[in-house]
C-alpha cells in the first residue's frame, strides 16, 4: 500500500508566487496609498458626517490602514537577506 498522495493533491511549489520582503513591502505601501485615496474620497475628516454606511466604511478603511501600516513597519524592521 502506497502512502504517497496522488499528484493532484501534492503541493506544487513551482507554481507559488513568492515575494521577497522588499516586494511585499512595496505592495503594502502601494495598498496604503490606494486606501488613503479611498478614505480621502469619503471625507475622512468628517467622522460624524455622511450616511451610516459611509461612516462604517470610513471606520473599516481606517482599521485597514492601521493594519497595513503595522505590517509595512514590521517588514521594514526585519533584517534583509533572510
Amino acid at each position: 500500500m502506497s502512502t504517497r498522495r496522488p499528484e493532484s493533491e501534492r503541493p506544487d511549489w513551482t507554481d507559488l508566487d513568492l515575494l521577497t520582503r522588499e516586494e511585499a513591502h512595496g505592495r503594502l505601501l502601494a495598498e496604503i496609498a490606494d486606501t488613503d485615496v479611498r478614505l480621502a474620497g469619503l471625507g475622512a475628516t468628517g467622522a460624524a458626517s455622511g450616511t451610516e454606511a459611509e461612516r462604517a466604511e470610513r471606520e473599516l478603511l481606517r482599521s485597514r490602514l492601521r493594519a497595513l501600516r503595522e505590517a509595512a513597519e514590521d517588514l521594514g524592521r526585519q533584517p534583509k537577506g533572510d
